[in-house]
């Protein structure tokens, strides 16, 4: 399955729940999670969306770090299936 695809199930998937799923493009500062998720209630994670069996890269383990440090969560999402403990 494409990385595409996969975003865009996920997209529908938090919408369908009453949530935003926003891209996050940072120029300049790369390895940024895919995608924002705001959830009611105030409750926001950080999807780093990729297909099954591939790995972050060594940036995105960085960042990924850098944002948890700061206290939030960030997943690595290869199905709707990985978000429903946090929806």
């Amino acid at each position: 399955m494409l990385e595409s695809a996969i975003e865009n199930a996920i997209v529908k998937y938090v919408k369908d729940r009453g949530g935003l799923c926003l891209k996050w493009v940072s120029p300049g500062f790369t390895g940024v999670p895919d995608r924002i998720v705001l959830m009611p209630g105030g409750r926001v994670f950080f999807c780093e969306i990729k297909r099954p069996g591939e790995e972050l890269r060594p940036r995105q383990k960085r960042v990924k770090a850098q944002i948890e440090s700061l206290g939030f969560t960030v997943l690595r999402v290869t199905g709707k299936e990985d978000l429903d403990g946090y929806l």
